[in-house]
């Protein structure tokens, strides 16, 4: 998994068309279709926290976690000026250690595509389930494999904000259903001149089957999956959900 290291002080500016708002909405919705409109949330992979204040904001009690602490120093900075006392810990997800039980859990923007093989997404959904109360619910989202396929595949992007330009390249490996990412950063210098930084990491497919497995094994159940507008999946949907209840304490 990346640790987002350079990638952590470009990150807003970059993803500020992410709609986070409209997301936290519908996460947020299912979680109270299933009983949790309040309660301590864990928010895995909070990467710089903008999910977790948005959870804080509507009253729960949240735990934010990632294993980069290069992204909580900037969840932190957000924690400084919101006051919203969110608890955030610098883990694995794989290697969850809370200091108690939770009643729901996040996972946003595609965090588990990150998970290197099956193995680690296996040990991540159970690390989740470990700490969870029976009944207590699960919400993630996924990128699909035409995501991978059509829309990331071996593509380039370019962004560019006033703080930084990013060029973005991929590599989609159809063997693996892995593709492989590569950034470069330039950040303009008072001189004119640019600073260049790079990171590089990669995102998996997982299929429903494997989900629904890995979730199993963890005593999950998959209550509900949708697409990103909160109805049934299309055929070209690019990102889906799953609601997923906790059947048993550990």
């Amino acid at each position: 998994m990346s640790g987002y290291g350079d990638f952590a002080c470009y990150y807003d500016a970059l993803t500020r068309n992410a709609d986070y708002e409209k997301r936290a909405a519908l996460i947020a919705s299912l979680l109270k279709k299933y009983g949790r409109e309040r309660g301590i949330l864990l928010d895995a992979a909070c990467g710089t926290g903008t999910m977790s204040e948005l959870f804080a904001a509507m009253g729960y009690e949240v735990i934010g976690v990632d294993a980069s602490a290069e992204m909580l120093s900037e969840a932190m900075n957000k924690r400084f000026l919101s006051g919203s006392g969110i608890l955030y810990l610098n883990q694995d997800l794989r290697a969850l250690d809370l200091y108690g039980t939770i009643q729901c859990a996040v996972c946003c923007l595609d965090s588990l595509n990150h998970m290197p093989d099956e193995k680690g997404l296996r040990e991540a959904i159970r690390s989740v389930g470990f700490f969870m109360e029976k009944d207590g619910v699960f919400v993630f989202d996924v990128n699909t494999e035409y995501k991978h396929e059509r829309v990331l595949g071996d593509n380039a992007f370019v962004y560019e904000t006033d703080e930084v330009l990013c060029v973005w390249r991929n590599a989609w490996d159809p063997a693996e259903k892995r593709t492989d990412i590569h950034l470069d950063f330039f950040e303009p210098r008072e001189d004119g001149a640019y600073e260049r930084a790079q990171e590089d990491f990669s995102e998996r497919f997982y299929s429903d089957a494997t989900l629904r497995a890995c979730l199993a094994s963890a005593d999950f159940r998959v209550e509900e999956v949708l697409g990103e507008d909160g109805n049934a999946p299309r055929e070209d949907e690019e990102r889906v959900y799953y609601v997923c209840r906790k059947l048993k304490d550990q």
